[in-house]
């Protein structure tokens, strides 16, 4: 059986994990990115402004993580959505689609009972490290 190395990824400039797990764990070429909720790193408070806001701030955060390893929102693959309240979706999209405008990730979303820190929204999502091409 071939080895596979396992490396944790850690971006100072993303808000440190509030528990007991990594930013990101890359395994191979695969990037896990745990989930991201709408923290403003240097405060670890959640930034102000709805789900709109909160999206925008989580996405940011997974910007630098994704940066740490070398990648971008262009390697990432898979999205988890999770929402506090299903109405926020349309206002979740709008944001979310700067972001990934060009080649778009498979996704899912699913309203919550509740996230952590009384957070509106959290994105996780895979990436794929290395040079992708479009067929």
């Amino acid at each position: 059986m071939a080895n596979i190395v396992k490396k944790i990824i850690s971006s100072a400039a993303a808000p440190k994990a509030v528990g007991p797990y990594s930013q990101a764990v890359v395994a191979g070429n695969t990037m896990y990115l745990s989930g991201m909720i709408g923290f403003i790193p240097s405060s670890m408070e959640i930034v102000q402004g709805g789900a709109a806001a909160e999206t925008e701030q989580a996405l940011k955060n997974m910007g630098e993580v994704l940066k740490e390893a070398g990648a971008t929102y262009d390697n990432v693959v898979k999205t988890t959505v999770l929402l506090a309240d299903i109405a926020d979706y349309g206002a979740v999209n709008e944001i979310y689609a700067k972001y990934f405008s060009e080649n778009k990730p498979a996704r899912a979303a699913y309203q919550v009972a509740a996230l952590p820190k009384g957070a509106r929204v959290e994105i996780e999502a895979v990436a794929i490290l290395g040079n992708l091409t479009s067929a």
